[in-house]
Formats: structure tokens, sequence, C-alpha cells
């Protein structure tokens, strides 16, 4: 295979998947690679990431760990159905990284490299045959042989599934074909640039095809992947269970029995198992407790640059749940864009990242990170923080003063206190926020449903911006809640798809953020910091860019 430039931004004219991993290469230079820079004398711009040296953590060294025990993770919220076709949190993601491998991962420098397969796939000079090598020797946790129909049948059910979130990421997949057990061949209707980063994620976790032909719908009850561990058990709203996989092709690797997720919505609640002992690792730790956890010498904070975003989804056509032809909602905020702009510019970001996340987050107003190779001006044009502009908004929408809103919010304190923040600061742009605050997982079952008018949720983020975009804005897409359907903007996201050239996707994106912007179906508020506690009993637990913990080959210290 032809050995990609590390030059992303060049005009030279590449196909698109070879497009693609040359911008990778380009955001590991900027995103996982250095220190993240604190702005000109120290004080953070709108679009700057707050001062602080990623620390994504390092492998475990074998002869520094004992073999077996049980680690535990305080986990902020309940992971949704641990099934790749159907799952879209990035809890369920913590799970799958230990016993659902996939056909390529990211490394701590958010490049892609080979899991399953054993390298980069090769392209045809139209980019509409795309051949993955895959490894040998390889057996899903049921014994089962690892092999070219195994990713087969994985990647139509995918396709074909009436529930899939994975659809749209997928593409224009026209078929895939099998020519020997090692070697997969997937047909393009046209070229597809995000292609490697959709295999990179869920959509390349390849299941056992006898699970799938005896559970079906029932896969999350029992699912079985590939990977260094395999489901043991999971309680509703408790915990989830995980044992060594013996059949694991590198088993000798695997340090742990037993991984064990605790679900402790409550970030101060994590943080006290933590100091106890009674778990080992915290996920999403708040900002609130950051300075007293690296105080704490028997503890190490890790952090790394969020690919994703925070942000609010408007309700504006999910009546009959999401995947349906949008309908019309009789609510000025549903109707008229005016009232949705009014919203965001009663919305102060800086304020918000500063006095609800101590400045540890970042100021976000696009799905496009400023350190992606994918980023302009236009992508980065933040709409004014202008209470006044907002009230002159909502008259010309001839609707009446204050105009109440209600917000659906997880219950989790962060959250809360991010919501509470808002509700205080758009009163003064004319709007009476209420707030909803319900459990994760419900919250998941309510925007599917359409059961909101004002949302509250993020997404971890991916190393191609397609990622980050289509799924939730495009229309008809596997998780575009707000029921919004703009075709100039499908049009454009088409386009970048296609594209064979850097600059020509980076201009296209850059159109795109227009036309979010002029439509406010989705505001983006900020970005997090992945932020992850670990006691210093645990080695090799590591954290990258996706934000995704990475426990499987840790390991207690000796």
């Amino acid at each position: 295979m032809t050995k990609l430039p590390i030059g992303g931004t060049s005009s030279r004219k590449l196909d698109p998947l070879r497009t693609a991993v040359a911008a990778v290469a380009v955001l590991c230079t900027v995103v996982a690679c250095s220190p993240v820079d604190s702005g000109d004398g120290g004080n953070q711009t709108d679009n700057s990431q707050p001062a602080g040296q990623d620390s994504f953590g390092t492998p475990a060294d074998p002869a520094a760990v004992k073999q077996g025990g049980n680690l535990v993770i305080a986990l902020s919220a309940e992971p949704d159905a641990l099934d790749p076709t159907l799952s879209r949190s990035l809890y369920s993601r913590y799970v799958f990284q230990a016993m659902c491998q996939k056909l390529y991962d990211v490394d701590e420098k958010a490049q892609v490299v080979p899991q399953l397969a054993t390298a980069l796939p090769v392209t045809s000079g139209d980019g509409k045959t795309v051949t993955i090598s895959l490894r040998q020797g390889a057996r899903f946790a049921d014994g089962t042989q690892f092999d070219s129909a195994a990713v087969k049948a994985t990647l139509e059910r995918h396709l074909t599934n009436a529930r899939s979130a994975r659809k749209s990421e997928l593409g224009p997949i026209d078929g895939v074909d099998t020519p020997d057990p090692q070697t997969v061949v997937l047909r393009l209707k046209q070229p597809f640039a995000p292609l490697l980063g959709a295999l990179a994620d869920r959509a390349g976790m390849i299941m056992s095809p006898k699970a799938l032909q005896s559970l079906g719908d029932e896969f999350a009850s029992a699912p079985v992947c590939v990977g260094p561990f395999k489901f043991a058990k999971r309680v509703p709203q408790n915990s989830i269970d995980v044992v060594k996989d013996p059949n694991y092709y590198e088993a000798d690797k695997v340090h742990l029995d037993t991984i064990s997720w605790r679900i402790l919505t409550d970030a101060s609640i994590r943080a006290a198992n933590l100091r106890s002992g009674d778990a080992q690792v915290a996920d999403s730790v708040s900002t609130q407790d950051v300075a007293s956890l690296r105080q704490d010498a028997s503890l190490s904070v890790l952090q790394s640059q969020s690919l994703g975003y925070q942000g609010l989804t408007l309700n504006i056509g999910n009546v009959d749940g999401v995947r349906t032809t949008p309908k019309p909602i009789n609510r000025p905020i549903a109707q008229n864009a005016k009232v949705r702009q009014a919203f965001e510019h009663a919305i102060d970001r800086k304020v918000l990242v500063e006095a609800v996340f101590n400045g540890l987050h970042a100021t976000a107003c696009s799905p496009i990170s400023p350190a992606s190779p994918f980023s302009s001006p236009e992508a980065q044009a933040c709409p004014a923080h202008d209470p006044a502009k907002a009230k002159q908004l909502l008259a010309e929408a001839g609707v009446p003063t204050p105009y109440p809103v209600t917000l659906l919010a997880s219950n989790t304190p962060d959250t809360l206190r991010l919501a509470q923040a808002l509700q205080s600061m758009v009163k003064d742009g004319g709007f009476d926020l209420k707030i909803n605050p319900v459990e994760y997982s419900s919250l998941l079952d309510e925007q599917d449903r359409g059961n909101f008018e004002l949302l509250q949720l993020g997404w971890s983020g991916r190393i191609d911006p397609d990622a980050n975009i289509t799924n939730f804005v495009g229309t008809l897409a596997s998780q575009n809640v707000a029921g919004y359907s703009n075709p100039q903007l499908d049009a454009i996201l088409t386009q970048a798809r296609q594209a064979s050239d850097v600059e020509e996707r980076k201009k296209l994106y850059g159109q795109a953020v227009t036309l979010l912007q002029q439509d406010d179906a989705l505001i983006y508020l900020y970005r997090q910091r992945n932020l992850t506690a670990v006691t210093k009993q645990v080695q090799g637990l590591q954290v990258f860019p996706d934000g995704v913990i990475r426990a499987a080959f840790a390991g207690f210290a000796k």
C-alpha cells in the first residue's frame, strides 16, 4: 500500500479514504501530540483549550504488575444497549473497549491503527472498492472463528437493522464480498472519505455470527465479540461485569481477571469511592474535584482534549421518533429559526465555562474542533452573546416575553449546575427556562421518541468531522433527534463525504457550519476535557482523545 503523506492539507488529489488517513496524521500533530495552548498571555480565547499538559497514561510494564485481580471503575452514567449496531453512548464504548475489538482503533496520537484488520484499507483508484485484510487465528468469546464471513454478517446487520445507529456512519456501502476467510471487500456506490473513521469505532466492532443468529435483536443481553474480556453479567442501574477471555488471541497480555463497572452518577460519590479504595478508577471527574484529586499523592488524573462537544438540541420536527419523516411542531421555537437564534444569543459560553467548570473546558460554537485539519475561520465563527439582540429577534418573531422553554437534561450534579447557569443566563435574553432532570438512560429514550422541547446532551467526538455532524443533522440520520432537515445542508455534507481533497472538505464544512448556525437546531456550547482519576495502584490504564477509558491491559502494581 502506498505510504500516505503527512501533509494532509496539501491540495494534491488523493482518493477519499487515503485523504482521511492523511488528515488524521495532521490531527495528531495538533491535538494529541503537544501541550494545550492557553492562548495569548495565558488568557483563554473562545476557541482555545485551557492550559494543561495532556496525560493519556502509559502502557503497563508486564514485569511490574501482578496477575489477577478485579478492577472496579466508577462510572458516571449507565451504558445503553451493549450492541454495537444500536449503541450510542460513550459509556457503552468503555465496556466495548474491553470486550469488542474493531477492525481499526485510534491510538493516543489520534491516528488510526489496525486491530482486527492487519493493515490500513487498500482502495481502488475510483474510491469505490475498499479491501481489508483480516487477522488470522482470532476467535470470538464463544469459540467460533473470526473471519470475513463474520465481518460481512456484522456490516450487513449495521446496514439493515431498522434501529441501527450505524447505517448513516457506513454511508454508501453497496455490498460486502468475502473472496477468502481473511479478506473483505467493500463495494461503495460513491467514494466515502469517512469510512476509515467509522470502522475505527462501533461500526467496526465485529460480532459473533453464532450469537447474532441465536440472539437476534436480544444480542445486548449476552454480547459476544473478539476481545481481551467477555461479558459476564449486567445488573441494570447498578453494574456490568466482564471476565478474562481465554480465547483472546493475546490472552497472555491480559493481567486482570475481571473488570467491574459500577454506576455512580454523583461525581462526589465517585471521588469518595476512589479515595476509599472501593473503586480504582473514576470516569468523568467533576471539574469541582480536579484540584483536590490532584493533591492526593495516591491518585493520578488523566486528561486529554476531547474531539467532541456538549450542546443543546432543539426539537423542530421529531414527532414520531428518530429516523422518521419530520413533521411540524406547533411551538414558535420549533417553527421559527429567529427564536432559536435568540436563545443562542442569550448564552454567554465563556461565563458558562468559567463559572460552571472552573475554566477547565473550552468554549465551542461548532462540531469541528479548532485543532482539526478540517477547521477554518467559517467553521469556528461564533454568534456573540447579545441579550439585546435576543430580545430583538423574539420581537421580530412576534412571541411574547418571557418566552417559556423546558430543558430535558440528565440529573447529574455537573449537568444540573450547567442547566441552572443557563436558566439564570437566558433570562436577560427574554427566556424563562424550566429544567426537567431525568436519569441518563431515560434521557436517551425520551430524545429518541421526541418527547422534549430542548435537550442538553453531548458527543464524545470522532477523528473525521463527518461523524460529528451528519449523524446528528442529516435528514433522517440515525441520531438526528431534532427532526431537522435542510436539503442544502444534506447536499454539502454529501459533497464533503465524497471529496478527494482536504482543502475542499474544509471549505464545505465551513459552509455547513454557516447553515447550522442559521437554523440553530443544535447549539454547540463547549468542549470537555476528558478527565479520569485512577489510583496509582493501577498501571496501564489509558484515556485517549476519543474519550474512551482503555482498561483491558491494565494491572495492579506488584
